[in-house]
């Protein structure tokens, strides 16, 4: 009789393991969020990670560059995440709960906590390139602004049709499409005078530089998937000249091809950057062009294709 016991005894023993193993912390990954201030929103991105018991990750802001964080802990079912350091004015603290694949909590900066944060987990968009695309279709007329619109304040835009070129006149908006995409093949042409500042974004939140910040960091210099991944081969910033770009993107994969060189190859691109129009990664979105920064930026034979 005794041997009866064996079984049953020997399957429960076996389970103790796996109900002991700790269980996932919920807020590993990457998050699309918006950031709600009394002034207004910002579009942000986050990724949480675990290393040899220790938490850590980075952060895109509203603008700028991803950056990585000061620190994160877990405070209970909270995530206490330091965004930035006390300086000339206190840390600015995040406190974050999650519930499936939302996340909401409080931006705590001194005594003010009155921002809100609130999102999703990113999607993976994990998708197979397309076996065939359609014929490249113009975006741009060349004879008027057709098919384009100033992102925000369009008394600010200085946006005009010149010679056949979409010309930003002086710094004021962006532009973008009205029309919107998920993936795409983009061909454009830019010509940066010196120092000219701008940017092509894809679904309007992923910005491939184009012009230089005038700095040393080759992730901010032109053709990088801004902030994330500098070009994999260095050339020559071509001020004056016209160029060519050849933009694949699919899912959240990018091929860059500059002047015939290929630049960047199925490179991933973690989160939105810096200036996105919003953090609905999931979703289609247009194409737009930077023109808050510099004056002086042309664009021109602007076409696309998609997956048929």
């Amino acid at each position: 009789m005794k041997s009866l016991w064996i079984v049953p005894a020997i399957a429960a023993a076996l389970l103790l393991p796996a109900r002991s193993q700790p269980a996932k912390n919920p807020f590993l990954g990457r998050w699309d969020l918006t950031v709600t201030t009394p002034r207004g929103a910002a579009n942000q991105w986050m990724e949480i990670v675990e290393k040899d018991g220790k938490l850590d990750g980075r952060i895109q802001p509203g603008g700028g560059a991803v950056r990585p964080i000061v620190a994160a802990k877990m405070d209970g079912a909270h995530l206490v995440v330091t965004v930035t350091a006390a300086g000339r004015g206190p840390e600015t603290i995040w406190d974050l709960t999650a519930e499936g694949d939302k996340i909401s909590g409080v931006q705590k900066r001194g005594d003010t906590s009155d921002t809100q944060i609130a999102g999703v987990r990113a999607p993976e968009l994990k998708r197979p390139m397309p076996k065939a695309w359609t014929p490249p279709e113009p975006l741009f007329n060349g004879k008027d602004l057709t098919g384009w619109e100033p992102v925000n304040n369009p008394d600010r835009s200085k946006w005009v049709v010149a010679d056949g070129t979409l010309l930003n006149q002086d710094r004021g908006s962006n532009i973008r499409t009205t029309r919107k995409f998920d993936d795409f093949k983009l061909h454009i042409e830019v010509n940066c005078p010196e120092k000219c500042n701008s940017g092509i974004y894809l679904r309007g939140r992923y910005e491939i530089q184009v012009g230089t910040e005038g700095g040393t960091n080759p992730s901010h210099e032109m053709g990088a998937v801004y902030g994330y991944s500098a070009p994999a081969v260095a050339m020559p910033l071509g001020s004056g000249d016209w160029q060519t770009f050849g933009i694949t993107l699919v899912g959240r994969t990018v091929t860059v091809i500059r002047n015939g060189v290929k630049i960047h190859d199925n490179q991933e691109m973690p989160g939105i950057t810096g200036g996105a129009l919003d953090s609905h990664e999931g979703e289609p979105g247009p194409i737009m062009l930077q023109g808050d920064h510099d004056g002086g930026m042309k664009y021109r034979n602007i076409t696309i294709s998609v997956p048929k």
